[in-house]
C-alpha cells in the first residue's frame, strides 16, 4: 500500500466510523445484487459510477451534480464527459477514487475493485440488469439509494410508454421475423433472454438465438449462417464488414440489405441496460419501418 492510499485509508475509516452507526429508523438502506444490505446515513452527495448504464440512471433521476467521476466509457448525458474517468471493470482506479471521497460507489457485480472499495470503508452498491424486470429493479433500487423511493418505478412507466409507442411504428409485415443482433464481432449475439432480445420482442420480432442459450452467449459463426435471420442489427462499421466473414456472404439478410447498421453513440443506447431503452425501442422501430421490401424467396 502506498503512502498516500494509507493516509486516505485512515481518513475513509474515520469517516466511516462517524457515519455509518444509525439508529432505528434513520438514513437509507437498500440490498444490491449481491444480497449485501448497504446503509446510509442520508442521501449520498459524492456519487462515484463505474458503469455507463449506472451513471446515466443517476442522471436520469435527476441526480447528475451528484457524480464525482465515472468509468471510462460514460458518455451520456453530455454533463458527465467532463467528470474524471477511472477505469473500467477489470482496471478500476483505485486510489483515484479514493481521493474524490465518495459516499457511494456504484458498479457492475462483477467489478474487481469492490472488495477493496468495501476495505476501506466506502459503501458499494453493486447491480446487475440482464433482462428488462432487472432494468426495472435496478432504476428504483439506485431511486431508493439516492433518498428518492419511487422515481425508478415512475421513469419506468415512462420507458414502457415509449416501447409500446415504438412498437405501433413496426410495419405488420415484419412481425415475427427473427433477428440476429450483434453485440461483439467474436460473435457474441443478444439472446431472446436479454434486454434486447425482450425489446426485440416487444416490438414483436423474433430471435435466432433462443433463451436456453443464455443472455448474450458466444455463437459459433455457422449457428448464424444455418439460422439465417430475417433481419441482422449491428453497430454500423461491423455490419459492414460481415460480407468479409467466410460464408457470410450467403446471408439473405446482408444480400437483401435487411439489416440495421447503427452508429456508434446510437449503439450505446441500444446495448445499455438503462433508462434510455424506451430510445432503443424507437431505434429499432424506426430502422424497421425504414427496411426496403423483401424480395420473395
Amino acid at each position: 500500500m502506498t503512502p498516500l492510499l494509507r493516509r486516505l485509508t485512515t481518513t475513509c475509516l474515520l469517516a466511516t466510523t462517524l457515519v455509518l452507526p444509525l439508529g432505528a429508523h434513520a438514513g437509507i438502506r437498500v440490498t444490491d445484487d449481491r444480497g449485501h444490505r448497504i446503509q446510509l446515513a442520508q442521501a449520498p452527495q459524492r456519487i462515484v459510477s463505474l458503469l455507463p448504464s449506472l451513471t446515466e440512471t443517476v442522471c436520469e433521476l435527476q441526480a447528475c451534480a451528484r457524480l464525482v467521476g465515472t468509468d471510462r466509457f460514460s458518455n451520456w448525458p453530455e454533463r458527465v464527459k467532463t467528470l474524471p474517468k477511472l477505469g473500467g471493470l477489470e482496471d478500476a482506479q483505485l486510489e483515484r477514487i479514493v481521493t474524490l471521497k465518495p459516499d457511494l460507489v456504484l458498479a457492475a457485480v462483477s467489478a474487481r475493485v469492490i472488495e477493496r472499495l468495501e476495505g476501506l470503508g466506502i459503501p458499494v452498491l453493486a447491480l446487475e440488469a440482464k433482462n428488462l424486470g432487472d432494468v426495472h429493479r435496478v432504476l428504483e433500487v439506485v431511486a431508493q439509494a439516492l433518498g428518492t423511493p419511487g422515481a425508478g418505478d415512475a421513469l419506468w412507466q415512462r420507458i414502457e410508454a415509449r416501447m409500446d409507442a415504438a412498437a405501433r411504428r413496426v410495419p405488420a409485415a415484419l412481425r415475427g421475423r427473427k433477428v440476429y443482433f450483434e453485440v461483439a464481432a467474436v460473435p457474441y449475439a443478444a439472446g431472446e433472454s436479454s434486454f434486447v432480445g425482450e425489446t426485440l420482442a416487444r416490438l414483436g420480432l423474433g430471435n435466432i438465438v433462443p433463451a436456453a442459450l443464455g443472455p448474450f452467449p458466444q455463437l459459433n459463426p455457422e449457428f448464424v449462417l444455418r439460422a439465417q435471420p430475417d433481419v441482422i442489427m449491428a453497430v454500423q462499421h461491423e455490419l459492414t464488414r460481415m460480407p468479409r466473414r467466410p460464408g457470410w456472404d450467403r446471408l439473405r439478410a446482408l444480400l437483401s440489405k435487411q439489416h440495421c447498421g447503427f452508429p456508434s453513440l446510437q449503439y450505446d443506447v441500444l446495448v445499455r441496460p438503462g433508462p434510455r431503452l424506451g430510445e432503443a425501442a424507437e431505434l429499432m422501430a424506426g430502422c424497421l419501418a425504414s427496411l426496403p421490401p423483401r424480395e420473395p424467396a
